[in-house]
């Protein structure tokens, strides 16, 4: 897999080679996002002539939640890319914790993407994405999945164009799924998603996935994650919308 929006010397970068200079290369901050309700900074990174441009969120500057302990929402940025990495679905990119300027946070790298999209513009032409999206929110419990955060990177076409992000409040063990993405409520699950799910589930309980996650997360979280894909694998279908706030807002 490759990020074709963050590049080194003008081309696009393997994931393996994202990670390694987000973890290592000189942060400098260019300035705050717009319209984020937690600090996100744009930044670059180099690394002797090598540069790419980052989204860097410090734990200091996260807003206090009543529902999510305070300081993890990086850790769970983090533990959303190893899930996705894990599956081999949805492409999420390369994103590490380090230090930076303002302390230590995530780091991930930049989507370059026509903002003018977003999933209700993307959805008719992508929906096997976009199925592979709403399983994983599901399997994540998504607390927040708005239809802005689905980007659709910049030249890309057909499969693998869709790129997601924002998953600082996911891995609860208290279902709250809130997502746009609902257009699959009572279809038949993919193969490949159901076979991917429940060998994840085990690979949660057992193993190196399972250590890594529980680096990130409190180790109920990690268990719930694994009931979660283990229940979505065996469910045969796509849930409904459920419980009291299953939409988020603002939707986009």
């Amino acid at each position: 897999m490759t990020l074709p929006a963050a590049t080194l010397r003008g081309t696009a970068v393997p994931v393996e080679e994202a990670l390694s200079f987000l973890g290592q290369g000189e942060l400098r901050i260019l300035g705050l996002m717009p319209g984020a309700s937690n600090y996100t900074f744009l930044a670059r990174l180099t690394d002797g002539g090598q540069s790419m441009l980052a989204v860097y969120k410090p734990r200091d500057g996260e807003a206090p939640l009543w529902d999510f302990p305070q300081g993890t929402l990086g850790l769970r940025e983090v533990a959303a890319f190893t899930l996705a990495s894990a599956l081999g679905w949805p492409r999420v990119p390369p994103t590490v914790l380090r230090d930076g300027p303002e302390g230590p946070g995530s780091v991930q790298a930049f989507v370059d993407a026509d903002f003018g999209e977003h999933f209700f513009t993307l959805r008719d032409a992508h929906p096997a994405e976009f199925q592979a999206i709403a399983a994983f929110d599901l399997i994540a419990n998504n607390a927040d999945r708005k239809g802005g955060h689905c980007l659709l990177a910049r030249g890309a076409t057909g499969p693998g164009a869709i790129w997601v992000i924002d998953h600082g409040v996911c891995f609860s063990v208290e279902p709250k799924l809130r997502t746009v993405i609902w257009d699959y409520a009572e279809q038949p699950v993919p193969a490949e998603l159901a076979v991917g799910a429940a060998r994840v589930a085990g690979e949660l309980r057992s193993g190196p996935l399972r250590e890594s996650m529980r680096s990130l997360l409190d180790p109920a979280e990690v268990e719930a994650t694994a009931r979660r894909a283990e229940a979505f694998a065996e469910s045969g279908c796509f849930p409904r919308p459920t419980g009291h706030r299953p939409y988020p807002w603002p939707p986009v």
